[in-house]
């Protein structure tokens, strides 16, 4: 798996990635991976970045904010994972360090799954934490 950052990778113009990370801060299981690059397929976002950050959500008062966008903004990490370029912010960097992503699919329901090591606790429904 290759989770290298990918500083030698053209951004917009307009945006300046950071490389200041040693590591990947989130790393995406073979699973979650595979559900980004279908939707990128289906939905023709060739050149796209996966966005992972940390927002103000939830009765736990954080939760994670994912999109799919065509630039970075100033500031941005950006690493690539098995040719999927990923992005966050610094800020959200801090609280998904060490964390993993997986896509996990039920008879029930389907969604994206973190294991967050930075999150203290979490509401009952999943889908927001505190750290």
């Amino acid at each position: 798996m290759d989770t290298t950052l990918a500083s030698d990778l053209a951004p917009s113009t307009t945006s300046t990635p950071s490389t200041d990370a040693a590591a990947p801060v989130l790393v995406l299981t073979a699973a979650a991976v595979a559900q980004v690059k279908e939707v990128m397929a289906t939905q023709g976002l060739d050149g796209h970045y996966l966005t992972v950050r940390v927002v103000p959500a939830g009765c736990s008062g954080l939760g994670y904010d994912l999109n799919m966008v065509k630039d970075m903004k100033e500031g941005d990490l950006l690493w690539t994972q098995d040719g999927v370029q990923i992005v966050t912010d610094k800020l959200s960097a801090k609280y998904l360090a060490g964390s993993r992503m997986d896509w996990v699919k039920t008879d029930t329901a389907a969604g994206f799954r973190f294991e967050n090591p930075n999150a203290k606790s979490s509401c009952g429904c999943g889908s927001s934490f505190s750290a």
